[in-house]
């Protein structure tokens, strides 16, 4: 492939376990720079769980209450491990759900790390050219880890305007040829393994829905992508996939659902798939946009070099980066996975 520097061979997923975004910007960009065309905060401090503070959130929010008429969600990894029980949230008697607003926090975290992103850019820090991504969740995926089925329907269309409203105080604050936007999208890639307890027969339907009116809601002088997930709080995937089938299937949902650009689509590849076989499904992928493979592994050089090579025959042209962010994993592995990043973009 042979990708220059500067040309955005290397995507980070979002988190990194480092104390703050200024720490996150000042190793990334020393390390990585040449190789990067957008740059995340970290998503340090209260973010570093990834959504588990919306939950905090949803916990002390006067018109959210739990629901004791339905059992607690069991989360189980993929080898059947119990990772934690959690009780699920409905909206309180008499309250009206489209008068309900939620702070997700998202537009707050952005505006103070784009501060800080702005001053290290002056200081010569941070590359020009290179641009400030913003990680957002979509509305299921807090509304399949926290919210009753019961509440599916009401809770993704208010969390939907309170996203939105976010994004917007976010577009309306940092300028556009500045931003990237990143979907994470996890408890989709969940429900179409039918992972959760409770699966609506359209959810299909409702996923690329979904998907295509949170992309639509960028504008075009903003950057979009997209990272696919099979959840990984411990380290380890929620569901090992069998290939990269179903990945494809909701890429070319989002491509054939977004009317605007689509810049980039990211998915995992796990450690052990070193062999064709998981990316033969990329044959079918339909769309013109830059990929982001996920097969970059803590202290495996040689496995990520066999990764990057089966890739190659189905793939095609295609940057590198890991699974999932690295906000939960030993802050001790970050400089080795630093190292494997820029050892993988050399070799491209």
């Amino acid at each position: 492939m042979n990708q220059p520097a500067g040309s955005g061979a290397v995507h980070l997923v979002g988190s990194i376990a480092m104390d703050n975004c200024e720490q996150v910007f000042r190793e990334i960009s020393a390390e990585l720079g040449p190789y990067l065309d957008k740059i995340p905060d970290g998503e340090t401090g209260e973010r570093a769980r990834w959504i588990y503070f919306q939950r905090t959130m949803l916990m002390e929010h006067p018109a959210m209450e739990i629901d004791p008429t339905v059992p607690e969600l069991a989360l189980h990894q993929w080898d059947g491990k119990l990772l934690r029980s959690l009780p699920l949230l409905r909206f309180r008697k008499g309250i009206d759900p489209d008068g309900v607003e939620f702070a997700t926090g998202y537009d707050r975290a952005a505006e103070y790390s784009y501060g800080v992103f702005q001053r290290l850019r002056e200081e010569g820090v941070i590359s020009p050219g290179v641009r400030f991504q913003v990680c957002l969740p979509t509305p299921m995926s807090s509304c399949y880890m926290y919210v009753s089925h019961k509440s599916y329907d009401d809770y993704q269309r208010v969390y939907l305007k309170s996203l939105l409203n976010a994004l917007n105080r976010i577009l309306d604050n940092i300028p556009h040829e500045d931003l990237y936007i990143q979907y994470d999208v996890c408890q989709e890639v969940l429900i179409f393994e039918d992972y959760f307890p409770h699966r609506p027969p359209d959810y299909k339907e409702q996923i690329f829905n979904e998907l295509a009116v949170l992309g639509d809601a960028v504008p075009a002088g903003v950057r979009l992508g997209y990272h696919l997930c099979y959840g990984t709080p411990y380290d380890e995937h929620l569901v090992m996939p069998k290939d990269a089938g179903i990945l494809v299937e909701l890429m070319n949902g989002i491509m054939g659902g977004v009317k605007r650009k689509v810049d980039f689509l990211h998915i995992p590849v796990p450690r052990n798939r070193t062999d064709r076989g998981y990316f033969m499904p990329l044959e079918n992928f339909r769309g013109e946009t830059k990929l982001y493979l996920g097969l970059i592994h803590h202290d495996d050089e040689d496995g990520d070099r066999r990764r990057i090579e089966a890739a190659q025959v189905y793939a095609g042209d295609f940057g590198i980066g890991t699974e999932c962010g690295w906000g939960r994993a030993d802050p001790k592995r970050v400089p080795g996975l630093l190292a494997s990043h820029r050892k993988a973009a050399e070799a491209l």
